[in-house]
């Protein structure tokens, strides 16, 4: 059981070491053809306005969340504007910019992850509530709570965990996790009078799986996940998950 740990660790640390490189994209330039464009602080427009780049000027775009872009001035300042004040620039042609309503290209630079998922505890239903936080493109963390519900027991764990993505440029793109946890057992109240068997404990979490960017802000995920549950006993406790379900990004 311990040595397929040590595969999946394995697993994971050769997949972070070839990683391929890729190089940077050339980023777009565009020229603002209206009076002025304000810089927001953030993407919103509860953020205080910081900058006012006049008609002519050239801007430089970095990112984008939803329907605000981070952009760049040729004198350095840096900050947010709204998809309708963009989609009044102009190319370095000279052309109006045309501006895709959302796009993979939107998912790829996504800073957070929310999702569901359903599944099968060893043979048991289980439910998955997950948040991420996405450091890069490769590099994201996540918090997942779940619950399985079986016959004779009832099972509720959390892990936090570290995911890699080796190929983000890929619509269907696989990933590989490892983390840390725990888990309660709390046996049917049907079948025990008291709850002085539940009982509460550490695990080590190793998984695999792909998503797929459907559209807008949808993502769809399935994945297996192997926990390893660290018992008192003298043999560790060893389950097998499958899960599927859905995430939105922001």
């Amino acid at each position: 059981m311990m040595e397929k740990m040590a595969k999946w660790f394995f697993l994971i640390g050769f997949a972070l070491i070839v990683n391929p490189a890729f190089g940077e994209d050339i980023l777009p330039e565009v020229q603002i053809a209206q009076p002025y464009i304000e810089l927001h602080t953030g993407p919103a427009m509860g953020y205080p306005v910081f900058y006012v780049a006049t008609k002519d000027e050239w801007i430089t775009v970095l990112k984008r969340r939803t329907n605000w872009f981070k952009v760049r001035t040729r004198k350095g300042k840096e900050g947010w504007v709204k998809l309708a004040d963009l989609a009044m620039t102009l190319s370095s042609e000279g052309q109006p910019v045309e501006i895709v309503q959302q796009s993979f290209a939107s998912y790829q630079q996504r800073d957070f992850e929310f999702g569901a998922n359903g599944g099968s505890l060893d043979g048991v239903p289980s439910l998955s509530v997950v948040a991420s936080w996405v450091w890069t493109e490769n590099i994201a963390t996540e918090l997942s709570l779940s619950q399985a519900l079986g016959d004779f027991s009832e099972n509720r764990y959390a892990t936090l965990s570290i995911t890699h993505s080796p190929f983000p440029e890929w619509r269907w793109s696989p990933y590989f996790r490892l983390g840390a946890g725990q888990i309660q057992t709390k046996p049917r109240a049907n079948l025990v009078q008291s709850g002085e068997d539940t009982r509460t404990n550490d695990l080590l979490a190793a998984s695999i799986g792909v998503r797929y960017y459907l559209t807008q802000n949808f993502v769809l995920k399935l994945e297996y996940q192997n926990l390893v549950v660290l018992t008192e006993r003298d043999e560790n406790e060893e389950l097998e998950e499958w899960k599927l379900g859905f995430a939105v990004f922001f």
